[in-house]
């Protein structure tokens, strides 16, 4: 049997098993973009809070031989669990918490002065930037890697009639209950932690620039709002720094009357250091965008847009982009920086930037924690006794 006569039967033989569906899928080579993946991003949620209630009191007399007058022996009560939530890096939205979260009951006080077991804590994490309010009210900002706090206090437990002992009641016959542990309804509101976050119009290539500049691959394509959540990557530099830059969705006219996706998701970018203005040069007047995105992030916050930013004017590999890059340069008081995500063009002009601005921010955060240490060594000094 000749080679071509062993092909053909083999194929014959695959097309058998196709037809029966036996034969398997062609499977892609590498790791999934776990970045395309569809995933509920929620980053906002009312959550009720009920801390463990403390156990009771027990009264009890000790019996046993040889001892006539035992008294009491009644333990107190175990403590109820507090809730705790915990900041971890590896949770990256409030999709997983649930609505309600108990803290464990404390047990109940026994003879033999056996005090009740402590209930259990219940430990939640959430992503960083967690702030949690109250009718409006900032209650606590969960900013750094396994920062906690106690949302709600379990119960202290009640006393046996052992603790009631005296010298006038030798055999006291009270114990008291636990107490209810402590209830609350918080609104957890997730803040991206970023840098310099990106701040454009739909389709102003907000995304492929993050792609350029970082290992982030969030979605692109060819029609608006594109990207539904905030993306962030992270830029490299050789020194071994590294800068956060955060995508958010793009902005219309109009965003703070709920035009488009609206402006909610401006709380991702509350945080960064500098904004990066991305501006499409390829549409007419791209000047404009600037001035609506600047109204727009007053809107949502006044003195937003007068945070240290720089200007970004994009699609320059386009013939219309490079003569609208003179008019915008012309408009504004600070630089533009004319790139192309899409090719790469001038991005390692704007990670320098980046950079500059980065290490300015860092220069003042230092000068303002050494002038608090500082403050503190002299107030310690003034308080030391002698």
């Amino acid at each position: 049997m000749d080679m071509m006569q062993k092909i053909t039967i083999r194929s014959a033989r695959v097309c058998k098993l196709c037809s029966a569906g036996f034969a398997s899928k062609p499977r892609k080579l590498g790791k999934p973009d776990l970045s395309e993946k569809k995933m509920n991003f929620v980053d906002w949620k009312r959550v009720e809070f009920r801390a463990g209630n403390g156990g009771d009191g027990c009264v009890s007399m000790r019996r046993e031989a040889y001892a006539e007058f035992g008294g009491p022996d009644g333990g107190d009560g175990g403590t109820g669990g507090d809730v705790i939530l915990e900041a971890a890096s590896r949770m990256k939205s409030l999709e997983h918490l649930s609505y309600v979260y108990k803290g464990e009951h404390g047990g109940k006080g026994s003879g033999g002065n056996c005090s009740g077991k402590s209930g259990k804590h219940a430990v939640i994490q959430v992503p960083l930037g967690t702030i949690l309010k109250e009718d409006q009210d900032i209650v606590c900002d969960l900013e750094k890697e396994g920062d906690q706090t106690v949302v709600v206090y379990g119960g202290l437990g009640g006393r046996g009639n052992k603790s009631f002992v005296t010298s006038n009641m030798q055999a006291p016959m009270v114990a008291t209950k636990g107490q209810q542990g402590q209830q609350r309804k918080l609104a957890l509101e997730l803040k991206t932690i970023a840098h310099a976050g990106l701040v454009g119009f739909p389709n102003a290539g907000k995304s492929s620039l993050l792609r350029a500049l970082s290992r982030a691959r969030p979605k692109v394509a060819a029609y608006p709002f594109t990207t539904l959540n905030p993306h962030v990557g992270i830029i490299e530099y050789p020194d071994l720094e590294q800068v956060a830059v955060a995508d958010i969705p793009g902005l219309i006219p109009g965003a703070h009357l709920n035009k488009g996706l609206g402006h909610s998701f401006l709380r991702h970018i509350d945080r960064c250091l500098c904004l990066l203005y991305v501006i499409d040069l390829s549409q007419k007047d791209p000047w404009d965008q600037f001035t609506h995105l600047q109204y727009e992030l007053e809107q949502y916050q006044p003195h937003l847009s007068e945070r240290p930013h720089a200007i970004i004017g994009n699609k320059i590999d386009l013939p219309e982009s490079q003569s609208s890059l003179p008019g915008l340069q012309e408009r504004v008081d600070i630089p533009v920086i004319g790139l192309s995500a899409k090719f790469k063009t001038n991005i390692d002009q704007l990670k320098r930037h980046v950079r500059k601005l980065y290490d300015e921010d860092m220069k003042d955060r230092r000068k303002e924690s050494t002038v608090e240490v500082s403050k503190k060594k002299k107030e310690q000094y003034k308080n030391r006794v002698i």
